[in-house]
C-alpha cells in the first residue's frame, strides 16, 4: 500500500497516511478540522539489471554509429545500382557495363 503525505491548508500540519488505491482521499485535518491537500513528493527510482546504461546495448564496446554508417552506404549503393541498371529514357536500353571476373576471384 502506498503512503501519502497530507498537509492542512489552515494549520500546516503535515502527516503521512498509508492508504489503498481504492480508499478515498482524506479531506479533514485531525488537529484543526481544516481542509487537507495531498503533497506531491519525488519518486525514488532504482534501476536494477541490464539495459539502463549507454554501454549495455553495444557489443564488444563498439559504438552503434559504425554499423549505421555501413548500412547507409549499402543503401546508397543499392540505389546507385538500381539507377544504373534502369533503362535509358532516350533509347530504352540499359547502359550498364560488365566487368570480367577472374576465375580465382569467386
Amino acid at each position: 500500500m502506498p503512503t501519502y503525505t497530507y498537509a492542512c491548508k489552515q494549520c500546516d500540519h503535515r502527516f503521512d497516511q498509508r492508504q489503498s488505491f481504492a480508499d478515498p482521499a482524506l479531506t479533514v485535518c485531525p488537529r484543526c478540522a481544516g481542509r487537507l491537500r495531498k503533497v506531491l513528493n519525488s519518486v525514488g527510482v532504482v534501476f536494477k539489471g541490464s539495459g539502463f546504461y549507454r554501454t549495455d546495448s553495444r557489443a564488444g564496446g563498439k559504438s552503434g554509429t559504425a554499423s549505421l554508417a555501413s548500412d547507409s552506404r549499402a543503401t546508397s549503393n543499392d540505389k546507385k545500382t538500381a539507377a544504373e541498371s534502369a533503362p535509358n529514357a532516350a533509347g530504352g536500353k540499359s547502359e550498364t557495363t560488365k566487368t570480367p571476373v577472374a576465375a580465382g576471384a569467386r
